[in-house]
């Protein structure tokens, strides 16, 4: 049977619900079942115009005895002038316990990347979480992303096919470990998508190139769904770690959940006006996670970060191939540096930094850039501590390889993420030693800009590098490994890139 039901966008069921402004519609109902019952088809239209909320929910009454739920669903394409953004909705999926915000209701979601998608018991569209198909209204979740000035125009077909129940699968995760080497440099990738959100390439096939790519860890960071987590457990071994996230997706800038307890869910449907970031922040850290705002000058839709940087534990200044608004988040950062300093504040009060490739399908290479942390073993605690305490610097593949610290005259020493406790105006030693960076030129980076450029590395791409300073000439030092540019005085494209060392000590506060 097939029926057809038109939607009229009705404001008075606009609901702010103290999130983005969520819209909720008229249900969908089907007949109660019969014994053999055939599949049940309704198709409902309806046009969502400029201005319509972030979310709008089309509820679905399911009765006893359903097996499967279907969901297919099409929309309207028009041209639109140039500069103007043209319509793109996503969609997702709530069962009986509710739409609600950071709440248990949440059955899967595809952004824009599918067209259809099923939830059994037993089984589900990547990106969606199979269990039990329980009796009660459930709610189809629609994310009109971009709208149009004609409007969206859109059509749902949903089957309910009878029978039986499937068993639901046990989920089976990782292992929060790997073998490891003790206390050593690790190199991962934390921002990676497969096919269980808008990527194209399976766990297996990310695994296999991560291994390929020379990576000791990785965090799957699929948008807006935990849907992958019990997908990993057979690409993990001693070689390799996998930690399980999300890649939040917000309406104001995206954060990388990394390294969550399995199984964690954390909402997306706010935006920063909405007050709401801390919660879901402090959510991912009760899980065991790192909160990594993403890729925060990405020039997308919906991917400048809009929440500050106060519930962050590090922020994820390269994205992938090196582009302007990598060169923008990295310029952006260094100010952060700056204002740590200014003061003189005690504690570890900064914000390190990461590269991660955001890769998605071929050709994106996995592993450009990686983020090589020096930590006590290759376990998730162990990684994550590495992370938060910026002992870690970024490099374009695993042919770079970069030590760098600082050395005072008493043979005090720093490393990268450290603090070299010495007088004002004590001398400093700043060496970098860098492998695998032929024709790139070394940069020394403070609180006042850029204060030393090296040669040229020869071809071998191996070079020492030292320059000397004081604490009272710099706050901090780091380094960059910058390519050849033919654009004259513009630097070139980042090779690698360290977290500071700090110089001198600390204020006490009176």
């Amino acid at each position: 049977m097939c029926e057809d039901n038109d939607h009229a966008m009705g404001r008075r069921a606009l609901l702010v619900t103290g999130a983005a402004a969520a819209l909720t519609l008229g249900s969908v109902t089907f007949a109660s079942a019969a014994a053999g019952q055939d599949p049940q088809t309704k198709t409902v239209r309806g046009t969502l115009p400029i201005g319509s909320p972030d979310f709008v929910y089309v509820p679905v009454e399911v009765p006893h005895g359903v097996r499967e739920l279907h969901v297919a669903y099409t929309y309207e394409k028009p041209s639109v002038p140039a500069g103007t953004a043209g319509n793109a909705l996503d969609i997702g999926l709530f069962d009986e316990r509710g739409t609600e915000l950071g709440g248990t209701g949440f059955r899967g979601w595809s952004g824009g990347a599918r067209t259809e998608f099923f939830v059994r018991a037993d089984d589900a569209t990547p990106g969606y979480i199979p269990g039990p198909l329980r009796p009660g209204t459930w709610h189809i979740a629609l994310g009109p992303y971009t709208v149009a000035p004609q409007g969206l125009p859109y059509e749902i077909t949903i089957t309910l096919t009878y029978g039986e129940p499937g068993v639901a699968p046990k989920p089976v995760y990782p292992p929060s470990r790997a073998k490891g080497r003790g206390r050593a440099w690790y190199r991962g990738d934390c921002h990676l998508h497969s096919w269980y959100s808008d990527g194209r390439r399976t766990p297996a096939e990310i695994a296999a190139l991560a291994r390929a790519a020379g990576l000791d860890f990785i965090n799957t960071s699929d948008h807006n769904t935990h849907s992958s987590h019990p997908h990993w457990a057979d690409q993990a071994g001693d070689d390799l770690l996998i930690m399980l996230g999300e890649e939040v997706t917000t309406r104001n800038g995206h954060v990388v959940a990394l390294g969550t307890d399995p199984g964690t869910f954390v909402d997306w449907r706010y935006r920063a006006r909405d007050n709401r970031f801390g919660r879901y922040a402090r959510r991912i850290r009760r899980a065991g996670g790192l909160v990594v705002p993403a890729h925060p000058h990405a020039t997308c839709i919906g991917c400048n970060w809009k929440f500050g940087f106060g519930e962050a534990d590090a922020v994820e200044v390269w994205n992938g191939p090196y582009t302007p608004d990598d060169e923008v988040a990295l310029a952006d950062w260094d100010g952060m540096l700056v204002a740590s300093v200014r003061e003189g504040r005690p504690g570890r009060d900064w914000l390190p930094a990461m590269g991660n490739s955001d890769a998605h399908r071929d050709p994106d290479p996995v592993g450009t850039p990686q983020t090589v942390v020096l930590a006590d073993d290759l376990t998730r605690e162990a990684i994550q501590a590495g992370i938060r305490a910026g002992r870690s610097y970024v490099a374009e593949s695993k042919s770079l390889s970069l030590a760098f610290s600082a050395v005072g005259p008493k043979g005090e020493h720093a490393g990268i993420g450290g603090r070299l406790e010495v007088g004002a105006d004590a001398p400093v030693t700043v060496r970098l030693d860098v492998t695998g960076a032929p024709r790139c030129t070394v940069r020394i980076v403070t609180d006042q800009g850029v204060l030393f450029t090296s040669e040229v590395v020869p071809v071998s791409g191996s070079a020492t590098v030292e320059w000397h300073t004081t604490a009272q000439y710099a706050a901090y030092v780091r380094a960059e490994v910058r390519h050849e540019t033919a654009l004259g005085p513009l630097p070139g494209a980042l090779a690698a890139f360290t977290n500071p060392i700090f110089l001198g000590r600390l204020k006490r506060p009176e």
